[in-house]
């Protein structure tokens, strides 16, 4: 992944599609297109990806045809959104052993640190880890603080949660982290971060150095309709020291050929970064 696809350079361009059982399929409604699964799989073959992330049912069903052209890494859990998040838990779908089946490059694990049932998620990121370690297999932590204890101190994108996150993943054993950039508004969380005042740059410096040795890919979000403001992002995030991105509907929710020309314009941004 890091050196065999995308950029090449020791950065990650990561095209993710998890949105499906995460958000429902109402994500799709303004790119319909996009509902049909081979649309994100051409777009990361064509764009030059360094993996796919998905789960073991869309894994199951098209890596036969696309095996060898794009890396996978095989989203282990999963969740609807239907129910609160306030007691958010990740529930396993899919093994390690399935990754192997699947030629999977990586495995992809969701925790939601903080949540009262958090315990639950680390007890099965044990069991992954410890699977992975046997099979020689990376993993990625989709490392997002949820739940009413996050909620009470500031929220999920919150300087503090962010940090702790980055945090959690390295002390948990994880190789690479998912984090999301950190907001400015800190009033509710505890201190030292209320006290913090820090432009955007140091607030991600800040999260990938408490990540310490695990690689830091920062989420796009939601879709941003202004090319020119998620290019800047992209630049901002690779200033600050990340390994690089995964971009998902900033990337697949536009158009194929706009796509593929953001695509091809994120490259051009990490080229200038290697690792």
């Amino acid at each position: 992944m890091l050196y065999g696809h995308g950029p090449r350079n020791g950065t990650l361009a990561v095209l993710p599609l998890d949105q499906g059982l995460e958000h429902g399929p109402a994500d799709f409604f303004p790119n319909p297109a996009a509902v049909d699964t081979d649309f994100q799989f051409r777009l990361a073959v064509e764009g030059d990806y360094s993996a796919i992330a998905l789960g073991i049912g869309l894994a199951d069903k098209y890596m036969k045809e696309y095996a060898g052209r794009i890396p996978l890494i095989l989203k282990l859990n999963g969740k609807t959104n239907i129910a609160d998040d306030g007691d958010a838990v990740s529930s396993l779908s899919a093994s390690v052993e399935d990754a192997v089946r699947l030629g999977a490059d990586a495995v992809g694990f969701t925790l939601y640190v903080g949540s009262p049932r958090e315990d639950v998620g680390i007890r099965d990121f044990q069991k992954v880890r410890h699977d992975c370690e046997r099979l020689g297999m990376p993993v990625v932590m989709w490392a997002y603080p949820r739940g009413r204890a996050i909620n009470a101190r500031g929220g999920k994108g919150t300087l503090y949660a962010q940090d702790y996150a980055a945090r959690v993943a390295e002390e948990l054993g994880a190789d690479l982290v998912k984090l999301h950039e950190p907001e400015e508004d800190n009033e509710r969380c505890p201190e030292p971060y209320r006290s913090l005042k820090e432009a955007p740059p140091d607030r991600l410096r800040r999260v990938v150095r408490s990540a310490g040795r695990v690689m830091v890919l920062f989420s796009g979000g939601v879709k941003q309709d202004n090319d020119a403001a998620v290019l800047r992002k992209v630049a901002l995030y690779m200033d600050s020291g990340a390994t690089g991105v995964m971009f998902g509907r900033n990337m697949w929710l536009r158009p194929f050929e706009q796509a593929l020309a953001l695509t091809r314009q994120v490259h051009r941004i990490l080229s200038r970064h290697p690792r």
